[in-house]
């Protein structure tokens, strides 16, 4: 584990978005813009170290930009196969990914990430 390295948190924003029955189906791109928005603002609560915050979007939220403190990646395909690669590319660096999807969380913790739930980003 490179310890020099900031804390890399990888948010399935298409999970924590979908996790509060806020009508964010009503628009998807306005619900991860509101999430990257509290993530640019928030970090990560309870976490003091320096993070990378990446925003994984897929589907109707294609097309939300970065903003400063928060790089948005747009999976061309599956958001889930995007995170598990963004994992697989951050080598020794500490990650946290942010879902609540069993199988997303299997995946990425066989890789060796830290996974929590929506709740750590999007306090209800």
């Amino acid at each position: 584990m490179d310890e020099n390295a900031p804390l890399l948190v990888i948010v399935d924003a298409a999970n924590v978005v979908g996790s509060v029955p806020d009508g964010w189906w009503r628009d998807r791109r306005g619900a991860a813009e509101r999430l990257r928005d509290r993530l640019a603002a928030d970090g990560v609560p309870g976490r003091s170290e320096a993070v990378e915050m990446v925003l994984v979007v897929e589907g109707a939220a294609r097309g939300v930009e970065s903003v400063p403190g928060v790089r948005v990646e747009a999976a061309p395909g599956s958001g889930d196969d995007l995170i598990v690669d963004l994992v697989d590319r951050a080598g020794d660096r500490p990650v946290l990914v942010v879902t609540a999807d069993r199988e997303l969380r299997r995946r990425v913790g066989e890789s060796g990430a830290e996974v929590a739930g929506p709740r750590t980003v999007r306090p209800t």
